[in-house]
């Protein structure tokens, strides 16, 4: 039985729909690999990737399959009961990184939440309530929430909210000085991005991410990595911290862990899990099986030798291509990132103008990021094709020469 559903239109968005989001003047309606049409039939190419989520694109066969053979068996039995993709899923992630225990929920922010949280109890527990202090980096971002929104290094989401969460401390990304300086006997974490992802596209150094881990380690710190962004095989590794060879003592993935479907997990070892024991902490909706059988496929086709290296590949052509048309039209002073995790910096006369390069290439039917108002960013499928990235490319040029006039 087929369910009629009612005309709507973007105008529909400013009537109905709480204003927290600016969304762009057509409605997508359909997505097949790195395509997407709107509700005109106007195909565009997305290298938007839902912001580093569809990670195997639209509507991946391997992913409909699971979540349609899950949609048939069992939706939702809540944490009163374990199910078989949460199990599955678990054990393919701590298999696959330095963990012993995963913990499900629905975000990225849920998934940072939960990671400060257990940092806290467990300094509570073993050292005392004296040891709650957590230091993060000045431009991070790490969801929404209040206390999430207040470890976030950026006053614009977290003021106007009332009192923000004590014994957070905002120091310089990648500055070990800085980090030196404000790590004491009192710091129960550091909380990084190995590559901060709204700040700006920007991966940590090796040095500054090794210093980290020393600093941790002195002061009875746990070191948490937030790889919401940059984990699931984006960096051509499945987590960033794999790029480093620096492992960190909780982690946090969201974002493309379900391939589109709303999934979160925080990672970390199994003396620490300990400390959230029954009870301590939860989630209704964390570990479903709907989320977990999708996400278990994700694993399956992202942490693969076949993927994995074909993300480096794909990132060389971004990068080699975007290098040269920012050299062309003068645009970009810097091209950075690593894999399919791509920041355009803009070039001085260009500075505060990234909003300008997502509008122009919309109208040249691409879809792009901007990562604040002074980085373009694109976070494409990892599987794209390389004809949907030189066409996609081709659109982004006459975008950027629309823009200067050229």
């Amino acid at each position: 039985m087929s369910v009629e559903h009612a005309a709507v239109q973007r105008t529909d968005y400013d009537q109905v729909v709480v204003p927290t989001y600016a969304p762009a003047g057509f409605i997508p309606v359909r997505g097949a690999g790195s395509r997407v049409w709107d509700q005109a039939g106007r195909e565009l190419i997305d290298f938007s990737g839902g912001i580093a989520v569809n990670v195997l694109g639209h509507a991946h066969p391997v992913l409909v399959n699971a979540l349609t053979e899950q949609a048939h068996t069992l939706w939702h039995v809540s944490n009163i009961f374990t199910n078989e993709p949460t199990l599955r899923l678990a054990k393919k992630l701590v298999a696959a990184t330095f963990a012993d225990r995963a913990f499900f929920c629905n975000s990225g922010a849920e998934a940072n939440e939960a990671a400060f949280k257990l940092a806290r109890r467990v300094a509570h527990d073993k050292y005392g309530p004296q040891k709650f202090e957590i230091i993060a980096a000045l431009n991070s971002f790490h969801g929404r929430t209040l206390f999430t929104v207040s470890v976030g290094g950026q006053p614009k989401y977290s003021d106007g909210f009332g009192p923000k969460i004590d014994g957070i401390t905002h120091v310089p990304y990648n500055d070990l000085d800085a980090l030196k300086a404000a790590i004491s006997d009192n710091t129960c974490a550091v909380v990084l991005e190995p590559i901060q992802g709204e700040g700006g596209v920007l991966p940590a150094d090796k040095a500054y991410l090794e210093g980290a881990r020393a600093l941790c380690d002195q002061h009875n710190a746990l070191l948490v990595f937030d790889e919401v962004q940059s984990g699931m095989g984006r960096t051509g590794q499945l987590f960033a911290y794999m790029n480093y060879g620096v492992t960190p003592d909780i982690l946090s993935s969201a974002k493309s862990l379900g391939g589109g479907f709303p999934i979160g997990a925080m990672l970390t070892r199994e003396t620490l899990a300990q400390h959230f024991s029954v009870g301590v902490h939860g989630t209704t909706f964390g570990g479903n099986p709907l989320a977990c059988a999708v996400a278990e496929a994700v694993v399956d086709v992202v942490n693969t030798p076949q993927v994995l290296q074909g993300v480096q590949a794909r990132s060389e052509h971004f990068m080699s291509r975007l290098r040269a048309i920012g050299e062309r039209y003068g645009v970009f002073s810097q091209v950075r990132g690593m894999g399919l995790l791509i920041g355009c910096v803009l070039a001085e006369g260009w500075k505060g103008r990234a909003k300008d390069f997502f509008t122009t290439a919309e109208k040249h039917d691409l879809m792009i990021l901007q990562a604040g108002p002074d980085v373009v960013r694109f976070a494409p499928s990892l599987v794209i094709d390389t004809a949907d990235i030189d066409e996609g490319l081709d659109r982004f040029e006459r975008a950027v020469a629309e823009l200067t006039g050229a």
